[in-house]
């Protein structure tokens, strides 16, 4: 299933490398606070909070006050939307959209899907297309192999020698879109391939695994 792409690279939130830096500083730890993404990344105060700003509306990240039980004002802490310990609103209301959209395109289009794929994982399916529209890709889905292919990566030209942290930042945002969806998929990992520009990302049902 291929999907034309609505929005630009340089509109989406990872076109920014310094977003994605901070990005994949709060996933690596939470509750990190302005003063230490700024000790870590050099920027500006000001400058990591236009940053933060952009990542919480488009539901990536979660702030909360620090509970404090003595004198002080209390910092602002900020956490990876994970969708499961660290839920965004943004992100939930996101995945219930996309949610609701795939339903009336599969009903209006009468789209053949794989027998396996229940109403949650297509569920989850439509959440992860629209998140990686939103990104700037045109992913091609195949639902009976379970693989979403972004090649070419919109991405891999413009922030090439950072492409480990880009991808590592890409992957957990992808699990959280999953996770907050609720269903049997998850993101298995990127196939690997000789050509840094060819993305193909590969999800694992869990009827699949094994102990």
């Amino acid at each position: 299933m291929g999907l034309m792409s609505t929005a630009t690279v340089g509109y989406s939130a990872i076109s920014s490398y310094s977003r994605v830096e901070i990005l994949h500083l709060i996933q690596e730890q939470p509750r990190r606070t302005i003063l230490e993404l700024q000790e870590a990344t050099g920027l500006h105060p000001n400058t990591i909070r236009e940053h933060l700003a952009r990542l919480i509306s488009d539901g990536f990240i979660v702030a909360e006050k620090e509970h404090r039980t003595t004198r002080g004002r209390p910092r602002v802490l900020y956490s990876a939307a994970d969708g499961d310990a660290t839920r965004s609103a943004i992100q939930r209301r996101k995945v219930r959209d996309a949610a609701q959209r795939g339903d009336l395109m599969r009903r209006v289009l009468t789209i053949d899907v794989p027998d396996a794929l229940e109403t949650e994982a297509l569920h989850q399916i439509d959440a992860l297309v629209e998140e990686l529209e939103d990104e700037g890709f045109d992913p091609i889905i195949d639902e009976s192999a379970l693989t979403v292919d972004l090649t070419p990566c919109a991405h891999a030209e413009a922030q090439a020698s950072h492409r480990e942290v880009l991808c590592s930042v890409h992957l957990s945002l992808l699990q959280g879109v999953l996770t907050e969806a609720g269903g049997p998929l998850a993101v298995d990992g990127m196939r690997s391939s000789c050509d840094p520009s060819v993305c193909i990302i590969q999800l694992l049902h869990a009827a699949t695994t094994h102990d």
